[in-house]
């Protein structure tokens, strides 16, 4: 399997670092999770039920015309691919790997590309899958733009994929409620805004002979019946999604104004993370962990995703460890910015 953030036994074992010791920064994740309601007992004792209000409720929080449950976005990422023959799939060429990973593996011919080469690519592809916001970078991309390439690739048969995993803190961004339209498909999930990552509860949101053809192929009772009932609630809770989207803007800019204080300026990012472009990606993912603090970190291009700290105390070690580097740094290494050479 891929990499992925997360993994605290893991990293405890290698480090030495107890799991309850670490500062997890690596995975993009609302740091104060909705916890609005616990879930009946009833919901674990009867199997799940479809006719639930779930599918109604993230309806109505999305905008959209029809919305399906599904064990987190994930659930989709591995299953669309297998829904239409092979092709050529562009993607972007620095995004979440599980996209390339899986349509390369149900045998389509990948074309990686840079956000300027996504237009031209619309008109000859089978199928486009972006991330928007882009995971890790945090590249955006306007709604018009995106129905545009959709226009253009439904013409022929083809499909838009967006993953919308980090847009709820810019629903602006969102393709969510033209999703009817042939050919568009949208994937949406609980586990960054919401926080509720343990609870695997994602949708796809498209035409309804898609929907039908994806759930035939997941099968019967996708997802458990107490994270239904948990999703339904966090999905209608309005003041608690209004209160989260300022907070987490805040803290956003916060985290970017520290890591730039602190010789890594950011390169991208969105109000759940930010994204550092250093060729010491490696060294500092080191440095930081030895001391407990775990960041995400890309081999290529070489770079850091940090996510947000919770509690003050956790900004503050944070900003300790950050420190910290510049006077561990090998002399070698030395530069105005330990983020040298970024572009």
């Amino acid at each position: 399997m891929l990499e992925h953030g997360g993994r605290l036994r893991r990293a405890s074992r290698q480090y030495g670092v107890p799991v309850g010791r670490w500062l997890d920064l690596s995975t993009g994740l609302n740091p104060i999770p909705w916890q609005g309601a616990q879930p009946p007992l009833s919901s674990w004792a009867r199997l799940p039920e479809d006719e639930d209000e779930l599918a109604q409720a993230a309806q109505s929080y999305y905008a959209a015309p029809l919305a399906l449950p599904i064990a987190g976005s994930q659930a989709a990422i591995q299953t669309l691919p297998h829904l239409r023959p092979p092709g050529r799939v562009g993607l972007l060429a620095t995004s979440y790997a599980e996209h390339q990973y899986h349509w390369r593996r149900a045998g389509h011919r990948i074309s990686l590309l840079t956000a300027a080469e996504c237009a031209p690519a619309s008109e000859e592809l089978d199928a486009l899958v972006l991330v928007n916001p882009n995971n890790p970078t945090g590249e955006r991309f306007a709604p018009e733009e995106l129905a545009a390439w959709h226009a253009r690739l439904q013409a022929r048969g083809g499909w838009l994929v967006v993953d919308e995993a980090f847009v709820d803190t810019s629903p602006e961004l969102s393709l969510a409620s033209l999703c009817d339209r042939d050919g568009l498909i949208v994937l949406r999930s609980l586990g960054k805004f919401f926080g509720l990552a343990g609870a695997r509860v994602g949708f796809a949101l498209a035409a309804a002979p898609l929907l039908h053809a994806l759930a035939e192929r997941l099968g019967p009772w996708s997802l458990a019946g107490p994270s239904r009932f948990v999703a339904t609630q966090a999905l209608r809770d309005r003041s608690w999604q209004e209160a989260t989207r300022r907070r987490l803007t805040a803290d956003g800019q916060r985290l970017n104004r520290l890591l730039a204080h602190c010789g890594l300026p950011p390169s991208g990012g969105t109000a759940l993370f930010q994204w550092v472009l250093t060729p010491q990606a490696t060294w500092i993912h080191d440095r930081l962990a030895r001391n407990g603090i775990l960041v995400r970190l890309f081999e290529a291009p070489a770079s850091l995703r940090f996510g947000l700290p919770h509690a003050a105390e956790d900004w503050e070690r944070l900003e300790a460890g950050l420190r910290a580097l510049r006077l561990a740094q090998p002399a070698a290494r030395t530069s105005p910015s330990l983020a040298e050479s970024a572009p």
